[in-house]
Order: structure tokens, then C-alpha cells, then sequence
């Protein structure tokens, strides 16, 4: 029994570095990444209850690029958190063939929220390269709500947007979210994950956004439901 863990963890480890090695892989395409307006932090909770999420993610993010493409671009980068302090980030990729490529390599697994891994992640980065804004997407919350508070108000003192997408009902999740959400400047929804349409234009929506501002987003909002929603969470200082 003992030999048959210990084979499904390399197994799992194998899955892992292979994820990061196609990362690289797909990244080195320099002048697309840096070419790109707008950029994006995709960040899901993978933990076990996540599946059907993830996939839901995986089918339609490609609808991210999509809009941005006509707006100038997006490079995305994908953060993912699942097991025992399991949190990982991809290199910058600039077309959802590459990001469905990585996102198929990943399965969910037990283990709590790492939030606030998600967001330090995203400060540091932002001090390194320039992130317009962040999506996260999840249904629970089990980490220090004051802690994620305090590095999301440092993240809107940074100019970074948070969009945050909550599948469920869970109220302390959606207080935390919510609040995020107001101290980054960006905006709450929550989805049903058996309606793909509607998590599918909350991207979009946030892809606009990543690339071109509120006049994008205002553009979209003009003829895209999952904007108008957006635009209308968002201070009114934005």
C-alpha cells in the first residue's frame, strides 16, 4: 500500500513538472507576450471539490483572448493552489491554445484555500512586471479574511484590479470576496457552474478590462450581458 502511495505521488509530481516544463515551453514567445496591451492573473482553486470548475474554466477561457484580440492583446498567467501548500504559477502565454494545453495537465486534489499565496504571488509580481488585473475563481475561503484583506488593499494601492467569480453560496467566502473585490477597485459576481455561458462572459468581460480599461469594458457593455454585470459591480470611481 505503502509502495503504491508513494508511486501516485511521483506520479503526481511527474504531472507537475511536466506542467511547468510546457510552460516554459509555450512562453517563449516573447515578442506576442510583450506585444500584448493587457495583463491578466488567472488564478482557480483546484482543490477537490473543484473539478467540474476547472474544467468549466479550461472550455472557456479561450473567450479571454478572443476579446482582447481586438483590443490589443492579453498575456495571461495561470496560478493554481490544490493539496498540501500546492500553489503553483505558469509563465506568461499570449493564446488560449497554450493555456488549454497547461490546464489539461491539471487535476484537483484535496486540501485547504491558499488564498492569500495567490495574492502575495500577484504583489510580487506586479513590483517585477506590469499586471493590470487578476481573476480568481472559487467557492470557499478558509484562510485569515483580515490577512487577504491587508495584501488586497496593497494590491489596489498597485493599480491591480481583482475580479473575483464565486460558484456557491458560502457566506464568509462571499464577504471576503466581496470585500477584495471594493479594495482592489474591481468587482464581485458569483456563477452557477451549470451555466458556462455566464462564467464565459465574466472572463471576457475582465479580459476587456485588462486590456483596454473602463472604456473597453464600457464598449463591451454595450452588447455583452457578463459586462454590463461587471461594469455595474465596480466602483463608481472607476
Amino acid at each position: 500500500m505503502k509502495d503504491r502511495k508513494d508511486i501516485e505521488k511521483r506520479q503526481g509530481e511527474a504531472t507537475v513538472e511536466a506542467f511547468l516544463a510546457e510552460a516554459d515551453a509555450v512562453a517563449p514567445s516573447p515578442k506576442r507576450v510583450a506585444a500584448a496591451k493587457g495583463r491578466l492573473v488567472f488564478a482557480l482553486d483546484a482543490t477537490m471539490s473543484r473539478q467540474p470548475t476547472w474544467d468549466l474554466a479550461c472550455g472557456v477561457q479561450g473567450g479571454m483572448f478572443e476579446t482582447a484580440a481586438s483590443i490589443g492583446g492579453l498575456a495571461v498567467q495561470l496560478i493554481f493552489f490544490r493539496g498540501f501548500r500546492e500553489c503553483r504559477a505558469s509563465r506568461w502565454v499570449a493564446d488560449p491554445t497554450a493555456l488549454t494545453d497547461l490546464m489539461t495537465r491539471i487535476s484537483c486534489r484535496g486540501g485547504q484555500t491558499q488564498i492569500e499565496r495567490v495574492l502575495s504571488h500577484i504583489r510580487k509580481g506586479v513590483r517585477e512586471t506590469r499586471i493590470d488585473a487578476f481573476v480568481y475563481v472559487g467557492d470557499a475561503m478558509e484562510e485569515d479574511a483580515d490577512a487577504l484583506c491587508a495584501i488586497a488593499g496593497e494590491l489596489g494601492a498597485l493599480g491591480v484590479k481583482g475580479f473575483i467569480f464565486q460558484e456557491g453560496g458560502d457566506p464568509m467566502a462571499e464577504a471576503t470576496f466581496r470585500e477584495i473585490a471594493r479594495l482592489t477597485g474591481g468587482a464581485f459576481e458569483r456563477f452557477d457552474g451549470s451555466a458556462p455561458d455566464a462564467l464565459a462572459a465574466l472572463l471576457r468581460a475582465a479580459a476587456a478590462y485588462a486590456s483596454g480599461g473602463s472604456r473597453a469594458l464600457e464598449r463591451l457593455a454595450t452588447k455583452d450581458a457578463g459586462a454590463r454585470r461587471l461594469l455595474g459591480s465596480m466602483r463608481p470611481s472607476t
